[in-house]
């Protein structure tokens, strides 16, 4: 047998008559004229088969068996209705979901900390799904969906998919063993570095930061001889410390606290690193918006800061 579907205007009309007890009280609270009440609560009588509401003298009345029976369904669908439409509303407006980001280590030691902390205290419904990625990774994982937003290092020009926002430039340093002599000035020439080992990250873990660093040395008059490669630059700086060799990074790696490890300034004018948020083009995301909102008008950031 069928169930008759019961219009949710007219269960509304029921809840507050059942509650008032009285047509003029429940149309005043309705916004309603008597005549439309009692045309939706017959209505409704009808598809249930059975009175709901004994009337009584004047505009009062009582509820029948079948009414008391009714009432917490019908209050139960409306309860249902609004906690619906609030969560839509509050997923539609980016308050609510799961965002997945993700983000390049060396940006644990700069921008990342402040972002989730602001985006945390403006939408703290929003589950965070942080992911630790270098930069290639990060691209493939936002091509295949699998990523919403991802904080990276020198991002590519040649994705017409995705989008990109500065968020951050900084000027490179030269990661040095505290005992190597070069240590004892606060600045290093890139040239002074030519005869040294290095220690880089591999290219396929961020071809477009691994060429900014090996442009630097040929602008220096050298091609550097990698001796070992590492995927996280608190992997590179712990193989400079152990004398492996020497390395050029980011200036936000002089966060890395290890005693054994120098950074120091290079060449006055040398080209600065950028890091970006990228997101796919085509996303409508109301949380992806939220988050480029928190990181900010793209205005980018210096390192270290200033002030």
């Amino acid at each position: 047998m069928d169930r008759p579907e019961l219009p949710l205007p007219q269960l509304h009309a029921f809840t507050v008559l059942a509650e008032e007890l009285h047509f003029g009280r429940a149309a005043a609270r309705l916004g309603i004229a008597q005549p439309p009440l009692s045309q939706q609560i017959r209505r409704l009588e009808e598809k249930v088969g059975h009175p709901l509401f004994l009337r009584g003298p004047g505009r009062g009345v009582a509820l029948t068996a079948a009414g008391r029976e009714l009432l917490p369904a019908a209050r139960r669908s409306l309860t249902g209705l609004a906690d619906g439409l609030a969560a839509a509303r509050a997923a539609g407006a980016g308050r609510t979901g799961r965002l997945r980001i993700g983000f390049a280590a060396s940006l644990a030691l700069t921008v990342l900390p402040g972002l989730l902390r602001t985006f945390r205290e403006r939408f703290p419904e929003v589950r965070l799904d942080i992911h630790e990625m270098t930069t290639a990774p990060q691209i493939a994982a936002l091509r295949e969906r699998t990523l919403d937003v991802g904080l990276l290092r020198e991002p590519p020009e040649d994705e017409p998919e995705l989008r990109f926002r500065t968020v951050l430039t900084e000027p490179f340093v030269a990661v040095l063993p505290a005992t190597d002599p070069r240590a004892a000035h606060r600045t290093v020439r890139v040239a002074q570095l030519a005869d040294s080992p290095f220690v880089l990250l591999p290219r396929e873990a961020g071809p477009r930061l691994h060429d900014r660093i090996t442009a630097l040395c040929a602008a220096a008059g050298f091609t550097p001889r990698v001796v070992q490669r590492a995927v996280e630059w608190q992997t590179v700086c712990a193989l400079v410390e152990a004398g492996l060799g020497v390395s050029l990074a980011p200036a936000g790696i002089r966060r890395i606290r290890l005693k054994g490890v120098a950074f120091r300034g290079i060449d006055p004018g040398a080209p600065r690193t950028r890091a970006a948020v990228g997101w796919r083009a085509d996303d409508p995301d109301p949380l992806v918006a939220n988050l480029l909102a928190t990181i900010g008008e793209g205005r980018p950031a210096q390192w270290p800061p200033r002030g």
